[in-house]
């Protein structure tokens, strides 16, 4: 047999296809999750970005939450860096204050009488907090509606309960996340011992049902499981892709929201949501910052392929078109995402489609910061960076303990001394665990 005429194999696109100019997705006109309420600093500005562009959020004196441009019209420093004073942002290099639209309100080097120039603000955008997530409009606030945030309808319900919500920073393109997301074959291989088990790889049954300018709907089971139940699989442009499932027993559900923020070239953030509808007493028995411990090796199995992929596809100067070889039992999902970016995404500032890409003009090169867990994640998480301040303090702690403990033994003798040893070795046995709880918060998961 061969494989190039296999009905198995999805046929390439031999041109580019035609795009659709009736609808025509706009990149501005959307909402894009910045991070969760949970992991927002109350007292300190905010900074990420969208497409490179430098964003800053901050809180005024009623709590309100506001977005500026992250530079100061001054002398173009960062209003990341700076403080909140009083509800107002104030630049650091010279105390320059600015309100929840941009405007300007003091100006320490001006005299008292005079006015403050109209060109001293900076550019705002529409937030809103919603479902518990930070949500920014890119696009002129008097256009945005907050009914068009892409929320979960299954939480609006009381008897759905979100299992935990996770977020980090991933070393590539979003457009390479998503592919990953939508990529349910990979599972059973890449996620072996953890999310799955490389024994359940199988043939998929997958339907695309709907695509259009606003994503893609489709399905997915198993071919081997006879009673395996539909998965609902949605991508939702520009940023989130859903999993919805049912379980046997009937009104039972559970799903995973997997939104994405295309923070730069070769970088994206990721807050992933995971929700049910049964065994909620569970879930208030986990800490949240262990549950990440798991969540972060799940997504640290995958980074090195996705890494990898891009840095390939980007150096062969290739589009995946004359480097795939998709299967219509695995890979259906990945390939209609990819032509999707290939219809609608002219407008997007970067992309990489199925036949088509744009701007590309610098090779690939991931982040050496990105690659560990402690700047992917930990440092923008509020509980996992809490519970590593505080066990640098357990360590710092015993480690004294220890010493005092070690000095007190060789200043005395007899029972005293025995009780101050054994007490200075149960001292170091617990400063090592402190320590290798550090260790998780720092470095990524590893297979060998």
């Amino acid at each position: 047999m061969t494989v190039t005429n296999s009905t198995e194999v999805i046929a390439p696109t031999a041109t580019a296809p035609i795009r659709e100019t009736e609808q025509e997705f706009d990149w501005r006109q959307c909402w894009y999750p910045v991070t969760f309420v949970q992991d927002l600093p109350p007292n300190r500005p905010y900074s990420f970005s969208l497409y490179e562009e430098p964003l800053v959020l901050f809180r005024n004196q009623e709590g309100k939450l506001s977005c500026l441009t992250d530079i100061c019209p001054h002398r173009a420093a960062k209003l990341s860096d700076g403080q909140i004073i009083d509800g107002k942002l104030e630049c650091l290099y010279h105390g320059w204050q600015f309100g929840a639209e941009g405007e300007c309100l003091h100006i320490p080097q001006l005299p008292e009488d005079a006015k403050i120039p109209t060109l001293a603000c900076v550019k705002s955008f529409k937030v809103v907090e919603k479902q518990g997530i930070v949500w920014m409009w890119a696009g002129e606030a008097e256009a945005a509606d907050e009914q068009s945030i892409p929320i979960i309808e299954d939480l609006e319900k009381p008897e759905f309960v979100i299992e935990t919500d996770f977020m980090s920073d991933r070393p590539f393109d979003q457009t390479y996340f998503i592919e990953n997301v939508m990529d349910p074959a990979h599972f059973p291989i890449s996620h072996d011992g953890s999310l799955s088990n490389r024994k359940k790889a199988q043939p998929l049954e997958m339907e695309v049902m709907e695509t259009s300018v606003q994503g893609i709907l489709g399905r997915v089971r198993e071919t081997r499981n006879a009673l395996g139940n539909w998965i609902d699989l949605n991508f939702l442009a520009p940023n989130l892709v859903t999993y919805r499932y049912g379980l046997a027993k009937p009104g039972l559900y559970g799903g995973v929201a997997i939104y994405s923020l295309p923070l730069g070239k070769g970088r994206c953030r990721v807050l992933l949501r995971f929700y049910r509808n049964f065994l909620t007493w569970i879930i208030k028995l986990q800490p949240r910052w262990f549950a990440h411990w798991y969540r972060n090796r799940v997504s640290e199995e995958d980074l090195p392929f996705i890494v990898g992929a891009q840095v390939q596809i980007e150096r062969l100067s290739q589009n995946p078109n004359s480097l795939y070889l998709p299967l219509k039992t695995s890979d259906i999902f990945v390939i209609s995402y990819r032509k999707w970016l290939d219809k609608y995404g002219s407008t997007l500032p970067y992309y990489q489609g199925y036949s088509t890409s744009k701007d590309y003009s610098e090779k690939f090169s991931p982040r050496s910061d990105l690659l560990e867990r402690f700047h992917r994640h930990t440092q923008i998480c509020s509980s996992c960076s809490d519970a590593y301040r505080t066990s640098i303090r357990v360590k710092q702690t015993f480690v004294g303990m220890a010493i005092a403990l070690t000095a007190v033994a060789l200043l005395t003798e007899g029972r005293v001394s025995i009780v101050a040893v054994s007490a200075a070795i149960l001292a170091v046995i617990l400063a090592v665990v402190a320590q290798n709880v550090k260790t998780k918060f720092e470095r990524s998961y590893t297979r060998n």
